[in-house]
């Protein structure tokens, strides 16, 4: 077995998608030869206090050379250079997305990560990213050549097909963590703007992320009078998740950018139609059979795809028809862990 570990910063265990990620890869990597171990950093990152950047140079610097660190670019990509150039062992960088591309940070922070990961990746041996869209941007955006960058998509669990709700009322889902990337308060006053159809919309994610974006979804929903028609459910088990894809109608996505897009492959494996965005690899992420795509940020035209897929069950049969198909074909997770398993052995010293 070839010795790896594992450094993740925060709760391995909260319910998103890059977390999700880590889970999986460190419980399949040792069915593909390689002993990965996971090494905890403080969870302040990308923000990280100089006691937590202290403790987090010492965990890296403590791995044995002969040993591959994984870092999760949550951490990786916020860390000073000087703390990189200190550890002994070769670095495989995991980046979901560019920590500078999250929505709502001011200018001068986002500058600051982009140095930062900038010049982090350039110590990096190998970068992993999770889609063809991600890394196209690190090779044009941050410098890395294109043969140091490995896709590993997100697996995909199989699942069973939506029923869809029973009643006359349409079930909306949205499922991710309430920050401002996800603009759920877009999302609520595009909803404000449908026709005449019976709706009800879930959100399924992590609320404590972001009080302002919190804030502004609760005043969005209050501003539009629409608190009996929106339930947040907070973050949910695996199988709640599984009851809720179940019985949606529809899935929508209003993401202002995404590094992949895992909930929309898990909307895929449940063969629900989608309406989401262009924003980053979302794009990719769907088939144009299977969803409604409208640019990030533009409510108008996110209403418009909605009340268009609500408003014609055809088209949601079509559109549900092209989603399960292409949910059944989506990579799995033990072929994600091949992959990066494959990297590491090549890196191992």
């Amino acid at each position: 077995m070839i010795p790896a570990a594992f450094a993740i910063p925060g709760d391995i265990n909260l319910p998103t998608g890059g977390y999700v990620y880590d889970r999986r890869l460190l419980a399949l990597l040792p069915q593909s030869g390689v002993a990965a171990r996971h090494v905890a950093l403080p969870g302040s990152f990308p923000d990280p206090s100089p006691a937590d950047l202290r403790e987090t140079a010492r965990l890296l610097s403590a791995v044995d050379p002969d040993t591959v660190l994984i870092v999760d670019g949550l951490a990786y990509g916020a860390l000073p250079a000087e703390i990189i150039a200190r550890v002994r062992a070769p670095i495989l960088a995991l980046v979901h997305h560019p920590l500078c591309l999250e929505a709502g940070l001011s200018k001068e922070r986002e500058a600051a990560l982009r140095a930062l990961e900038t010049a982090a990746l350039a110590l990096a041996r190998r970068v992993v990213v999770t889609s063809r869209f991600t890394a196209r941007t690190l090779t044009a955006d941050f410098a890395v050549p294109a043969d140091r960058i490995t896709i590993a998509e997100p697996g995909t669990d199989p699942a069973q097909r939506a029923a869809g709700s029973s009643s006359g009322t349409l079930q909306f889902l949205a499922v991710g963590s309430i920050v401002p990337r996800k603009a759920y308060d877009i999302l609520v006053r595009a909803l404000s703007a449908l026709g005449n159809c019976q709706w009800h919309l879930t959100i399924a994610g992590p609320a404590d992320r972001s009080p302002e974006a919190l804030a502004a979804l609760h005043a969005a929903i209050s501003e539009t009078g629409l608190a009996d028609r929106i339930t947040l459910v907070g973050p949910v088990s695996r199988e709640r998740l599984a009851n809720l894809y179940a019985a949606a109608d529809i899935f929508l996505m209003p993401s202002l950018y995404e590094g992949y897009g895992m909930v929309l492959a898990e909307a895929m494996a449940h063969g629900l139609p989608i309406v989401c965005t262009t924003g980053g690899a979302a794009a990719e992420t769907v088939p144009d059979a299977a969803a409604i795509k409208v640019p990030p940020g533009d409510g108008p035209a996110l209403a418009t795809a909605i009340d268009r897929l609500a408003g014609d069950a055809h088209l949601r049969r079509r559109m549900a028809d092209a989603s399960w198909a292409a949910g059944r074909s989506l990579p799995r997770w033990e072929g994600t862990a091949r992959i990066i398993a494959g990297i590491i052995k090549e890196m191992a010293p």
